[in-house]
């Protein structure tokens, strides 16, 4: 029996020893290098009394060749913005004409704009057009000899892929942070009100100056623009490497109006024509009789309210009115006007969207022809 035993034990690792074989050979040969150097790593911890194998120090040191040179070749696209007199942040060459993309809050409220490339020089820059609602914008020097970024298509990347983040926080030039990419398709609201549909989530480190800059691939290609981290959720729990970055194409597509035109003429976003807020926020306080003010706060109903409307606006017109609470959109239950947000976010104009109201106690259905988000 003990003989049985140990005769299976080693034909599991022969099978283990040649699945693991196969998955090192599979895939391209950066994911294969760092397939092998965890395989390695992972025996050399099980088994700690043999030493670390050639093959690992071989491995690591591809891994950090290949970061080395995404940076080297990214980092000569990434530039300072000085916004003078307001703050810093970063910026990503587009062409050789010297457009540069970066947030729009980097640039925002500027009189004077210096641009400082990867060579250390510096140059002053002009403002060619901003988009609030992505936050997004392009800014312009002369300059020659500009290496302009290459941009990643979509579906070009993936969850569980490792980034570079490469910018100036704090105003550290040059300054580059690495992490995966944590998550696809977020949307994310913005302090100044804007949202960010379909935003990459990341864990490589992002800080003040690092908007604006690049998130880039181990190829060197821009996958997005780091422009918001999350410090703490809606219970006040702190957050630690929860980064959002405005995806490739969506840089891509704006940024090409804005150059044409010195302005976005289509947004490409679906438009509802309503401003939604939590229905908890909207609690206001009863007045009992016989116990005199007080009674606690009107019973409300999960869901997004209508809080303004816009009056020629797809909602309006499908028959919504300011104060309903919209429970239910697409067939998927809304809780607050966050998730009503992320459903808006996956439509496209022209999409109908079916909502369910209470209004007033009553349940309403409507079907709205969403519009184009305006310029």
């Amino acid at each position: 029996m003990k003989r049985l035993l140990i005769l299976l034990a080693a034909a599991s690792l022969i099978v283990l020893g040649a699945f693991g074989e196969h998955l090192l050979n599979s895939g391209t040969p950066g994911q294969a290098a760092a397939a092998k150097a965890r395989t390695t790593v992972n025996t050399s911890v099980e088994t700690a009394s043999y030493a670390p194998s050639t093959s690992a120090s071989i491995s690591a040191a591809a891994i950090d060749s290949a970061t080395e040179h995404a940076y080297a070749v990214a980092s000569q696209s990434v530039v300072y913005v000085s916004n003078v007199g307001v703050g810093t942040g970063s910026g990503v060459i587009y062409d050789t004409q010297g457009d540069i993309v970066t947030n729009e809050h980097v640039v925002q409220g500027a009189s004077t704009l210096k641009v400082t490339l990867a060579n250390g020089q510096t140059y002053s820059a002009t403002l060619v057009g901003t988009d609030a609602a992505d936050d997004l914008a392009v800014i312009r020097i002369h300059a020659s000899g500009l290496t302009p970024a290459t941009f990643a298509g979509n579906g070009t990347f993936h969850v569980a892929q490792t980034v570079l983040a490469i910018g100036s926080p704090l105003g550290l030039k040059n300054s580059v942070t690495s992490g995966l990419i944590s998550g696809l398709g977020r949307v994310e609201q913005e302090p100044n009100g804007a949202y960010l549909p379909n935003a990459i989530q990341t864990s490589a480190p992002i800080n003040p100056g690092n908007s604006g800059g690049a998130l880039v691939t181990l190829n060197g290609v821009v996958v997005g623009m780091p422009t918001l981290e999350q410090t703490a959720s809606s219970n006040g729990t702190s957050a630690q490497a929860i980064g959002f970055a405005v995806p490739s194409t969506r840089i891509t597509a704006i940024a090409n109006q804005i150059i044409a035109s010195g302005k976005v003429q289509h947004t490409g976003r679906a438009y509802m024509g309503i401003t939604p807020t939590d229905s908890t926020d909207q609690q206001t306080p009863s007045f009992g009789f016989g116990g005199g003010f007080g009674g606690g706060n009107t019973p409300t109903v999960n869901g997004a309210v209508v809080s303004q409307i816009s009056a020629n606006g797809p909602a309006a017109q499908a028959g919504v009115q300011q104060g309903d609470t919209i429970t239910s959109a697409g067939g998927q239950t809304i809780s607050n006007a966050q998730d009503l947000l992320t459903i808006l976010a996956q439509k496209k104009p022209g999409d109908t969207l079916t909502l369910q109201l209470n209004r007033n106690g009553s349940t309403l259905t409507v079907h709205v022809h969403l519009g184009e988000l305006p310029a």
